[in-house]
């Protein structure tokens, strides 16, 4: 399987996809690296830290899931507890509704509702008075690091109504920067602090974290983006936002990580030293129904054999079925398959139909 990874992401390089990256499959972590560190060259290292965006959410998931276990709050319940901006939500009278045609939300948004995308935050994907309100916000979801602190953040998000009641819609992405919040809050410390001491410390990721430390900036790979021009730097080697002080409270943001840090991680999931076999079984289970996967729900196509459970996708039919991963904005991914097998990707130029393509084959190849 190491050979197939390797000829996918060398053609990959080749072609101009990407500068490098880094990458292993199997049980253990055994690197392996392919292209070189930037656009101009340099050793790609197998301790590089990579901005891993979207892949935090199952680490924010399995946080939230923790507390579950110590009875500190229980999926189904209300965030309002902790989140009171969040009281007594209104609800868009239909998708193309005005901001201030609403009805009131049947119940409060719940923890079940957050990680499973269906709390009424997230992408629209249709021109809209909704989307383009959160457009104006600031609050579309992107790959640029958040321009604002959490607790204003949520105030904003607080303005804008659901875009559907609790737990019958399917939204994706900002309900996760609203766990972030609610992590720190449940358990009465910052979220930073939560995560080190619930996953990141009982584990061993030491690479993992909202920041990069001064003597450790080296190792961070500079990101990407594509133009018609090609490759331009979106964030410089060493440098960027998870660098230097954090501006403020940045509980919402997403990690940086390594390959060693993300696979131990992983793998004491599948070991059963972070959550129990029950809410395991959940975490990887299509938790969201076939009403509910509409084709403006996300990108068209995404539902084709495919469920979300908490913080990952799962493969619902087919041969991969029971196969549960997902992807981060820097053109990061991984997956999981039910005999326990783990294949991570990691490299730093920002998703578009290249990079899906390039995953998507990297799965065939090795699947």
């Amino acid at each position: 399987m190491a050979k197939r990874l390797r000829e996918v992401l060398a053609r990959h390089v080749e072609a101009g996809t990407i500068p490098g990256a880094i990458a292993t499959h199997g049980t253990e972590c055994d690197p392996l690296l392919v292209g070189s560190a930037g656009v101009d060259g340099g050793a790609l290292k197998a301790d590089a830290i990579v901005r891993i965006q979207s892949m935090t959410k199952l680490i924010t998931t399995v946080a939230a899931l923790r507390l579950v276990e110590q009875g500190a709050i229980a999926l189904d319940d209300g965030i309002e507890s902790w989140m009171p901006e969040l009281a007594d939500r209104r609800v868009l009278a239909h998708p193309m509704a005005d901001v201030d045609d609403t009805v009131l939300a049947e119940r409060p948004v719940s923890l079940r509702d957050l990680l499973t995308n269906q709390a009424g935050y997230g992408i629209i994907t249709v021109d809209s008075p909704l989307q383009r309100a959160l457009r104006d916000a600031g609050l579309e979801a992107n790959n640029d690091p958040v321009g604002r602190g959490a607790q204003d953040w949520l105030d904003a998000l607080a303005t804008l109504p659901l875009a559907h009641q609790p737990g019958r819609g399917w939204r994706y992405h900002l309900g996760f920067g609203i766990l972030g919040i609610l992590l720190g809050r449940v358990a009465g410390t910052s979220t930073a602090e939560l995560l080190r001491r619930s996953v990141l410390d009982p584990v061993g990721m030491p690479d993992t974290g909202f920041r990069v430390p001064d003597d450790q900036a080296h190792r961070l790979l500079p990101a990407y983006r594509r133009t018609p021009e090609g490759l331009v730097e979106a964030e410089p080697a060493g440098g960027g936002f998870h660098t230097g002080p954090a501006p403020f409270d940045e509980s919402h943001s997403e990690l940086v990580s390594t390959l060693a840090d993300y696979h131990a991680f992983l793998r004491a999931l599948l070991d059963g030293e972070l959550v129990g076999p029950a809410l395991l079984d959940e975490l990887r289970t299509d938790q969201v129904d076939a009403a509910v996967k509409t084709p403006e729900s996300f990108f068209p196509g995404f539902w084709d054999g495919l469920g979300w459970g908490f913080g990952v996708s799962v493969t619902a039919e087919g041969p991969h079925r029971g196969r549960f991963g997902w992807s981060g904005g820097y053109g990061t991914d991984f997956f999981v398959d039910p005999d326990g097998t783990i294949c991570i990707v990691l490299a730093q130029v920002e998703m578009d139909e290249r990079l899906l393509a390039m995953f998507g084959e990297l799965r065939d190849a090795v699947g």
